[in-house]
């Protein structure tokens, strides 16, 4: 172990530049689908040129290896919290309690509020499905050809779609980044919601004022209609406002600081318990039978927290929105987080991270430098390898110890992450995620870029939080 403070700066950089390299490639190859698999491979060669940097060093494989169980160790957590998640997602879409808040969302939309009205929209639902993308694909695009009805230029229907999905999917804790940059920065999912929402809400608040604003600069005509996607909501879902008591109950196990698993368990049995009272047509359609038995119940129920469920509406923009994986469809984030322990735990064990820490402390003497570098670190990362989820993952390895020596609370580096790497990815056209919300929203991110308000505020609400020591939580003395 003496041999880690030998390791040069050079050296120490050697698996990080081959990584950036090798994942900047893979995406450019792969688009979209480098998540499925592709990219944690990568994840696991830049853990192979740590262990040759590490080989080249004397230093024992068996010690590498202790090093990677030890962090994997420290994210058993979070990935039974994403099983979970998966598992919740799928017990309150058949139990109509995620269609229930896209139907009363959908019913304050209004032509003289038009553009607030969508940030509300898009953030109701996407904190209900954990999903920014899975909202810009569906009421995104339809409230994009609405605003386009009403006169309203696309460039800021899409900024104003874009910041309430942003904002829903960095508070949900359905979605698959707010679980990682915990897991990244070694703290629990609802410490890391709750105090993400100290920056989060004041600049959601800032952007719901400013389109405010903008809205009452348009000249809009004509009345929304959203009576179609209404419509093919109840014909699916018995909607009420009952369906929400499962949320309030876990809200308020949250705020009794009841262990993530806990509220999570409780909500997914809530669910599936609404779904048994509730929801026996659909539950029937979905087991593919007139008569609804007690093996039947419990198939469609098993499979709805642990696989793929789709509900087909009569309105297709519902179908992906009605849809969820389940804990099978958490597995891509568990794989990523996994090859991104092996990642980090050889290049711990190799004294990689130490060093690299070490230098970028130098030019970090105060919190406010420490965090501004975090924020450089995830915005390098999505210009070069061009994926969020490993702005998220690379910075939030290389800058855990760095708050830790500087006596932060981790929470200070899951909120930095995704202030900086979850919401900027859709400001760069060549990352996955600005091809995709170009694409799906059939306007260029030129166009949106200075509408995405939220997107582009909350580095800056981070590091304003940063420079005047606003809310920066340090550790607990032992």
């Amino acid at each position: 172990m003496n041999n880690k403070t030998e390791i040069s700066l050079l050296q120490a950089f050697i698996p990080v530049i081959g990584l950036v390299l090798l994942l900047a490639f893979n995406v450019y190859v792969f688009g979209d689908d480098a998540l499925s698999g592709s990219n944690q491979f990568v994840l696991l060669l830049g853990a192979g040129f740590a262990a040759v940097v590490g080989a080249f060093r004397k230093i024992p494989f068996h010690q590498m290896i202790s090093c990677v169980a030890e962090n994997l160790k420290s994210v058993t957590n979070a990935i039974l919290i994403l099983l979970f998640v998966g598992a919740l997602a799928g017990s309150w879409l058949i139990s109509g309690i995620i269609p229930a808040m896209i139907y009363y969302g959908l019913q304050i939309l209004n032509p003289s509020i038009f553009l607030p009205a969508t940030i509300v929209i898009c953030a109701i639902i996407s904190l209900a499905t954990g999903s920014s993308w899975t909202t810009s694909a569906t009421v995104g695009i339809a409230l994009i050809g609405i605003g386009k009805a009403l006169g309203l230029p696309a460039g800021m229907i899409a900024g104003a779609v874009i910041s309430g999905a942003y904002f829903g999917d960095k508070l949900s804790p359905l979605s698959d980044t707010t679980n990682l940059a915990p897991a990244m920065a070694g703290t629990d999912l609802f410490t890391h919601i709750r105090y993400m929402s100290l920056t989060t809400t004041p600049s959601i608040l800032i952007t719901l004022v400013v389109f405010i604003f903008l809205g009452l600069g348009q000249d809009v005509n004509g009345m929304t209609n959203s009576s179609d996607l209404l419509g093919a909501i109840t014909q699916k879902f018995n909607i009420h406002g009952g369906l929400f008591l499962v949320p309030l109950a876990v809200i308020g196990l949250i705020v009794r600081k009841s262990p993530p698993l806990v509220a999570l368990m409780v909500g997914t049995l809530l669910g599936l318990g609404v779904a048994v009272i509730w929801q026996k047509p659909l539950l029937a359609e979905l087991a593919a039978t007139p008569q609804l038995g007690a093996t039947e119940t419990y198939k469609v129920l098993m499979d709805a927290i642990t696989r793929d469920t789709a509900i087909v509406t009569s309105n297709s923009m519902l179908n992906d929105l009605f849809s969820s994986g389940g804990m099978q469809g958490m597995l891509g984030t568990v794989w990523l987080i996994i090859c991104a322990m092996v990642f980090g735990g050889i290049m711990d064990a190799i004294g990689a991270l130490e060093k690299i820490s070490a230098a970028l402390l130098k030019g970090a003497q105060n919190t406010f430098q420490l965090f501004a570098s975090t924020l450089a670190s995830c915005l390098a990362i999505n210009l070069t390898a061009s994926d969020q989820y490993l702005s998220i993952v690379i910075p939030g390895k290389m800058f855990e110890k760095a708050y830790k020596d500087k006596k932060l609370a981790p929470e200070n580096l899951s909120r930095t992450l995704e202030d900086s790497g979850t919401v900027t990815s859709v400001l760069i056209p060549w990352n996955t995620c600005g091809a995709y919300q170009s694409s799906v929203l059939g306007v260029g991110v030129g166009e949106y870029f200075i509408y995405a308000i939220f997107n582009w505020l909350s580095p800056f609400m981070t590091l304003l939080f940063a420079a005047f020591k606003i809310k920066i939580r340090n550790l607990a003395k032992a």
